[in-house]
């Protein structure tokens, strides 16, 4: 008998806010908010999802934008 395949859930980094933070969702649970691309991997990581790799991964929607893509933040926010 063949193993159920797991569920993948879908991931999404929503626009970003007149503040450039990004909502982050994983089907219809709201994740929290990020403003930097290190922000969405810990989210992740607490949901239990840090085999996801963000940048790469299909189960990852990036709307308005990709994971380099954080408007109105300032540029001196370290990786």
């Amino acid at each position: 008998m063949a193993a159920q395949p797991t569920h993948q859930p879908h991931v999404v980094v929503h626009a970003p806010a007149l503040d450039g933070s990004r909502r982050v969702t994983a089907d219809d649970e709201n994740l929290g908010v990020a403003s930097h691309l290190d922000d969405v991997v810990e989210l992740l990581r607490l949901a239990d999802l840090d085999r996801i790799e963000v940048e790469d991964d299909d189960i990852v929607e990036w709307q308005g934008g990709g994971p380099d893509d954080w408007p109105g933040l300032s540029e001196d926010h370290e990786r």
